[in-house]
């Protein structure tokens, strides 16, 4: 799935009813020599925090220095139904990062994509919400020592991020955030089969469709309904920078300058942060010098550069593990090793199932189907719904296993269990999820409509590291390892909710079969083999499917081939005790320097079992409370 939709048609066909795509900027932005902060990137959390800040204090120069190409009014972000546009690596709104080889994975190198553009990846996701665990966060105040971090203290941010479309009066919820949150702007078919299966299917879980406490998938073994980040009225994403930045045009102070890489932080002889060093990106701006610049920072520089991107700031300005630096010939100016190491990310798999012309899903989108296309954009452009107000994603639930299923799960994985879940009961093992399309390149499969189910694990033991290898070319590839699937307590969770997700598909009225070519060879003599072609749904009593030892084990095999990321990629600069491996305080101050602070995913000290970026959004809003007390901000 690394080449995930990037076939000519999708983009020619997303192209034809848009103004195109500008890959270049013909003019060069001004720099002037010193701001008030500077932030090194522009994604998600550097938005809210500049956002925040400059709406606060007017008079605050804040500069945005981001790598990738504005999003400002452009249809491929506005758009919830086209994120599968930039899976296309010539188009500059992702970075694609290749981790080394490994045979935990069938011997594949992982492919991991992170946005890279003005709002990065509130730009460019699937736009689904969802929310930590309440345990996740308060795991980030107790066990490794971040007061301030628990759960309760960041469900007001959650809360003052977001308005809450759904329902009102959720005591859970906000509404008055700028991010609107709804349930799209259609209610496909599958999904709603999907949920009927499920509880028809699995009796010992329930099911909830507009319980506001629950719909935020934040509750245990309930299947429900996905909510979104799409404004219900409108239709649109809820990105960050139409929501933080552009409404702010008119603030002169507040400067977001794009095609900009930042090659290294610059310190004075106090080791006081005290401005940046950066190069224009050639991708964008073809014409530009390819000289070093300088831009200074008379108050604060926060890197907001993500996980892959922030470590790799710190390495080539002197900070980071002294083997790191010297083999790539940075001279060290802090010596502290855990910078780029305890990578983190979501694990899944997903199955695909053959379904009717009746079905909605979002295979036009991907396989360029015009007509279906342009009827969309219609009813988008004139009412705000349809598939392209909606994510292809109208099915979730987080499960833990049953004793029985604990059982099946192995000893490794019962090890875990007792150590790490079993005294947690709001963690779930599983995200479950069904999506309305083939999740795959278009060009390998044939024409048709699809779903697909599968899931992800939502803490893997996996661990990896993001380093640098080199000391001046911020293009250069990074020394990438994902970890993936080495202890074998992340295998069968995956094992787990494969055989579970296809007992649900397989009695939806919409099934048609399984598609063989995402699906594990299965002998065909054996109970589990493919079921290529139906005419329907087998019946809801059926007996679960009985797998021998040998499909286990070719279930295994599958998952290792098959597993891939879900662009949830955190950890690279703990916020933990120094001594244990930690990159920043609570307060999120680089250890051993002053003036520089870290504030985006790269900073979490453990995983959330949710879609990253209500997490990224409560990350910024607690940096800019701690920025604007620091400098005196009121109102921020």
């Amino acid at each position: 799935m690394s080449s995930i939709w990037t076939s000519p048609a999708l983009q020619d066909l997303i192209h034809s009813p848009f103004t195109p795509f500008n890959k270049t900027i013909s003019s060069m932005p001004n720099i002037v020599a010193e701001y008030d902060i500077i932030l090194a990137g522009g994604g998600t959390a550097a938005g809210v925090i500049a956002g925040r800040l400059a709406a606060a204090a007017p008079s605050l120069r804040i500069l945005v220095l981001e790598a990738g190409p504005s999003t400002r009014k452009k249809p491929e972000h506005t758009h919830p139904g086209l994120f599968a546009y930039h899976f296309n690596p010539s188009l500059n709104t992702m970075r694609f990062h290749v981790s080394k080889a490994s045979a935990a994975v069938g011997g594949r190198a992982i492919v991991v994509q992170c946005g890279q553009c003005v709002g990065g990846g509130s730009s460019v996701n699937f736009t689904m919400y969802t929310r930590a665990s309440k345990s996740d966060y308060d795991d980030w105040e107790t066990e490794f020592g971040n007061v301030g971090w628990g759960s309760e203290d960041l469900l007001p941010l959650l809360k003052k991020t977001e308005t809450y479309q759904i329902q009102p009066n959720a005591p859970t919820h906000g509404y008055e955030g700028p991010l609107k949150v709804s349930y799209g702007g259609a209610y496909i078919n599958v999904g709603k089969e999907c949920l009927a299966a499920a509880q028809a299917f699995d009796t010992d879980r329930g099911v909830v469709h507009d319980d506001p406490d629950s719909n935020d998938l934040t509750s245990m073994n309930i299947y429900q309904r996905w909510p979104k980040w799409i404004d219900a009225e409108k239709g649109t994403r809820s990105d960050v920078p139409h929501h933080f930045l552009y409404p702010q045009e008119s603030n002169t102070n507040l400067t977001i300058v794009t095609g900009v890489h930042v090659r290294r932080v610059i310190f004075n002889a106090d080791n006081q942060a005290s401005g940046v060093e950066f190069v224009w990106n050639p991708q964008l701006l073809p014409d530009a010098d390819r000289d070093v610049h300088t831009v200074m920072a008379s108050r604060l520089v926060v890197i907001s550069a993500g996980t892959f991107g922030s470590p790799g700031i710190l390495e080539r300005s002197g900070i980071g593990h002294s083997e790191v630096l010297k083999k790539v010939g940075v001279e060290m100016l802090v010596d502290l090793p855990g910078v780029g190491k305890g990578y983190q990310d979501h694990n899944c798999v997903f199955a695909a199932y053959k379904t009717t012309e009746e079905a909605e899903t979002h295979d036009f989108v991907v396989q360029g189907d015009t007509s279906a296309f342009s009827l969309a954009s219609e009813q988008w452009a004139t009412t705000g719904k349809g598939l392209l107000a909606h994510n292809a994603v109208e099915f979730g639930a987080k499960l833990r296993p049953t004793d029985a299923e604990l059982e099946l799960l192995g000893p490794a994985f019962r090890e875990y269990w007792d150590s790490f879940y079993a005294g947690k009961l709001d963690k779930p093992v599983i995200f479950v999820v069904l999506s309305s399309l083939m999740m795959g390149d278009p060009s390998t499969f044939p024409p048709g409509k699809y779903f697909s189910m599968g899931g992800l694990n939502t803490h893997p033991l996996a661990r990896g590291y993001v380093h640098v290898t080199e000391k001046d070319d911020v293009a250069a590839p990074i020394d990438f390892s994902a970890g993936y699937l080495e202890s074998m307590a992340d295998v069968t969770p995956i094992i787990w909710i494969y055989k579970h997700t296809r007992e649900i598909a397989r009695r939806m009225p919409l099934f048609r079969g399984e598609y063989a070519p995402s699906h594990p060879r299965f002998p065909p003599d054996s109970p589990a083999s493919v079921l290529e072609n139906a005419t329907g749904p087998i019946p809801v009593e059926s007996s679960r499917i009985v797998y021998s030892e040998d499909d286990d084990a070719i279930i295994e095999r599958f998952v290792r081939d098959k597993v891939q990321t879900t662009w949830h990629s955190l950890g690279t600069c703990a916020m933990k005790p120094r001594e244990d491996g930690g990159v920043v305080d609570s307060s999120l101050n680089v250890y051993g320097v002053k003036g520089l602070k870290i504030a985006d995913m790269s900073i979490c000290p453990g995983n959330v079992s949710a879609n990253t970026y209500s997490t990224a959004l409560v990350v910024a809003e607690k940096a800019v409370l701690i920025i604007a007390d620091e400098l005196g901000i009121i109102g921020a």
